[in-house]
């Protein structure tokens, strides 16, 4: 279905993102196109969509594939038909209903004359048959975008898909139906993404690193068992050399002081037997000679076993880097925080919520928030947050400290560097070399200090977001994550996983990604 052979790129900034990249699609594979934020899986999708131009290399495929993009905002000015590639096809059938006996209007419409029923359809699949094929897609949130290009895979049948990152912005029930459609589909389909119940769902995975594709042959419960069993093997490699390395110190050591011992006997005997001082002089710059030889010898070995400890250390995923530090918050479990009596809230004299909620939060509780697109979780959470007041029932606020964390990690000040970022947090005076060592433990080196916040991906802004909570003099009591794992990859939602469960706090999680529910040990669920 598609073959790629020696492909580069390079960002228009001359930033060289992969070369000589090779890897071949067979029909009816269904793979998963993983790695790190920044790798260049985006850019290669686009690559294979003919979007955008490679520097080198040749890409061949058998069918065109349709392409649905992580980002919609370039198509805002169109309509749902156009966006669909209907519209042509709508116009002319339209036209000929009308009477008009055009033989264009036969030619645009290609025989496809259910075309207005199939959109309806595609429509009413995927729930949205209330959107108007003349609507603008301004005017609709992200799910509902995303679910009119997927609606198009219904309209058009394509042989061969491209999704990036497609369940983004889809409640749960929306990404039951894409699993489903994935699953009995026997189009061929390259998906990126970090949703671990759709990665499950594909086979093979494709990882993809600088201008190499590593390709496993299972799902990703296979690929995370392969994972690990490398990683255990490079642990294995680490500990070895690190054992070697100190091996090689210490016989650098005991030969140095062998040597020298024996210089100092060989002198004090050619003392005793009366050596000439000018043949003193000259035995004493052979022995250090000799010892210099010596020494070269061991500080080159100890030099290339250092360099290769160092480049198999690099080789660690950033998680068994980390360092992570969460201090209790100050409340007692069991404390209650919030309570709701009768709570409503309305826009436009109707109310959100047909029934009105009761329902009470205590201190340590895991709590997922859940409902589908537009249900209130957002009022939700402002009136817990106390933004707003309720307009039916009551609310009971303790005095308490919440950190509330969107998807965009606006808590992190675009218009700073990142260590004046960290510094905005230090409420508990720690010294300059304190908050460096801190920043280097959620792996800010020296180098990242000074770059700007603004330039920060996803996943760093959220690693320098879980910094900033570790500097504070006390962990909040609340913390509220409401889609924190859209933007991140694989890697970094493991590291705020691991981060979140060292938190000791309150913890209330919209989202709809189950796995990281589940892995979060959330207790208990209030669907709106």
């Amino acid at each position: 279905m598609l073959t790629i052979q020696n492909l580069s790129y390079s960002h228009p900034n001359k930033n060289t993102l992969f070369t000589n990249l090779s890897m071949t699609v067979n029909q009816s594979d269904k793979i998963a196109l993983i790695g790190n934020n920044g790798v260049g899986k985006s850019t290669l999708l686009k690559l294979i969509a003919k979007d955008l131009k490679p520097d080198e290399g040749q890409i061949t495929s058998q069918a065109k594939p349709y392409y649905i993009p992580q980002i919609f905002g370039q198509f805002n000015k169109l309509t749902i038909a156009q966006a669909l590639q209907v519209e042509t096809k709508l116009n002319a059938l339209h036209k000929i209903l009308s009477g008009s006996v055009d033989e264009k209007n036969y030619s645009l419409l290609n025989d496809d004359w259910t075309i207005e029923e199939k959109c309806q359809e595609a429509l009413s699949y995927w729930d949205i048959s209330d959107l108007s094929l003349s609507q603008k897609l301004s005017e609709l949130s992200g799910g509902q975008k995303t679910k009119v290009f997927l609606a198009g895979l219904f309209i058009h049948q394509p042989s061969f898909v491209l999704l990036d990152e497609p369940s983004n912005h889809l409640d749960k029930s929306s990404r039951d139906l894409l699993y489903d459609f994935v699953q009995t589909s026997r189009a061929t389909f390259i998906i990126v993404s970090h949703d671990r119940e759709l990665l499950q769902l594909l086979n093979p995975i494709y990882e993809l690193n600088r201008n190499e594709i590593k390709v496993y042959g299972g799902n990703y419960e296979f690929y995370k068992e392969q994972k690990e069993i490398e990683q255990n093997a490079l642990s294995q490699d680490i500990q070895s050399k690190e054992k070697a390395l100190r091996k090689a110190k210490e016989k650098e050591r005991k030969t140095i002081e062998r040597q020298n011992r024996l210089d100092s006997r060989g002198k004090k005997k050619q003392e005793k037997a009366g050596v000439a001082r000018i043949m003193m002089n000259t035995l004493r710059n052979n022995a250090e000679n000799s010892t210099s030889k010596m020494k070269s010898v061991h500080t080159e070995k100890i030099g290339s076993v250092s360099q290769e400890l160092q480049e198999l250390r690099s080789s660690l995923p950033d998680i068994d880097k980390m360092k992570f530090g969460f201090d209790n918050s100050a409340l007692h479990k069991g404390k209650i925080l919030f309570t709701a009596n009768d709570l409503n809230f309305s826009y436009d004299t109707q109310p959100l919520w047909t029934e009105n909620l009761n329902f009470k939060i205590t201190s340590g509780e895991r709590i997922a928030l859940k409902g589908k697109n537009g249900s209130g979780k957002t009022t939700l959470i402002k009136l817990i947050l106390g933004n707003i007041e309720p307009q039916t029932g009551k609310v009971y606020r303790a005095d308490n400290k919440s950190v509330y964390i969107d998807q965009d990690y606006s808590l992190i000040d675009d218009k700073l560097k990142v260590y004046e970022q960290a510094e905005q947090f230090n409420t508990s005076a720690l010294q300059e070399h304190e908050i460096k060592i801190r920043l280097n433990r959620f792996l800010f080196t020296k180098e990242d200090w000074d770059k700007s916040c603004n330039a920060l991906s996803g996943g760093e802004k959220m690693r320098l977001m879980l910094c900033c909570l570790t500097i504070n003099n006390q962990s909040p009591d609340i913390i509220i994550l409401d889609e924190p794992t859209n933007n991140l990859d694989i890697q970094n939602i493991e590291i705020l996983t691991r981060a979140i469960n060292e938190y000791r706090g309150t913890l209330i999680v919209v989202s709809h990604d189950e796995t990281f529910l589940e892995q979060t040990n959330i207790e208990r669920t209030i669907q709106l």
